[in-house]
């Protein structure tokens, strides 16, 4: 379900990078479905069975619930499923690409692994999703072409924000596990300041390149704020959940749909 951050974000680079289809994306396209998905999650998982062991959301379609027995599978599979197209990128893409992919996949790493586990860390746990917005750098880096930096520091912006919001409905069991977060340090309240503030510098940005994308992020944002004001408590947060999932394809439709007119209307040759 939680693809679309990888997926999404590499399509609409290159969408942004001027070309509705470019075969020269299908490697970097093909690592961010199972490859780089299972480098989050499942590095995530090896590291959080503690915390996993008491989230009541875990063991369904909101995460898994691994056994200690199964780490070093999931360890395996990262690796194998990944070492192939890191290779074929050393090779095949840029140096500024090659930096940026390899700043992406150290980032997640370190999301959830020793030393650094930003994950523990107030404020570099929500800075540190700024990551998911890398591909709008180096997709067209990979194209040898300028990014459209503007949308990149607006999602980057957007990231932090919603990783923050969703941390609140854990706020209880971080909180338990001495896992002391954004979200656990701020407090349901001080939580939504940051995240408003964020998200709001989200939409400015996106305003610069679509203002569709930007009214509607501006909407569901405040309306997910709103909500969450009306009942500022884990329990609150985790009733928003899956509305807080639907977020990024509710804009990301918004954004297709433009381009589906354009074609009608021969906005791309």
């Amino acid at each position: 379900m939680l693809w679309v951050n990888t997926i999404g974000t590499t399509a609409i680079a290159m969408w942004l990078s001027g070309h509705l289809w470019q075969w020269d994306v299908v490697p970097l396209l093909l690592w961010v479905t199972l490859p780089f998905n299972l480098l989050i999650y499942g590095v995530n998982d090896i590291f959080d069975q503690e915390t996993d062991a008491l989230n009541s959301r875990k063991g369904g379609f909101e995460g898994a619930r691994i056994a200690s027995s199964e780490s070093r599978r999931i360890l395996t599979a990262v690796v194998l499923t990944n070492a192939p197209f890191v290779v074929y990128f050393l090779f095949a893409l840029p140096l500024d690409a090659l930096a940026w992919i390899l700043a992406y996949i150290v980032i997640f790493i370190q999301y959830s692994a020793p030393p650094l586990r930003f994950k523990a860390r107030s404020y570099l746990d929500a800075l540190s999703n700024a990551a998911y917005a890398f591909p709008l750098v180096f997709v067209p880096l990979a194209f040898r072409e300028s990014p459209v930096w503007v949308a990149a520091i607006g999602l980057m912006a957007w990231s932090v924000a919603k990783h923050t919001f969703d941390a609140v409905q854990d706020i209880d069991v971080d909180g338990a596990a001495g896992i002391v977060t954004t979200a656990v340090r701020l407090g349901p309240q001080r939580a939504m300041v940051w995240s408003a503030v964020w998200w709001s510098v989200s939409t400015v940005c996106f305003a610069f390149v679509n203002i569709p994308v930007a009214v509607v992020n501006a909407v569901i944002a405040g309306w997910l704020l709103l909500c969450l004001r009306r009942d500022p408590t884990p329990n609150g947060a985790r009733r928003l959940y899956r509305y807080s999932i639907a977020f990024p394809y509710a804009a990301g439709s918004v954004a297709g749909v433009q381009i589906v007119a354009s074609l009608l209307l021969g906005g791309y040759s």
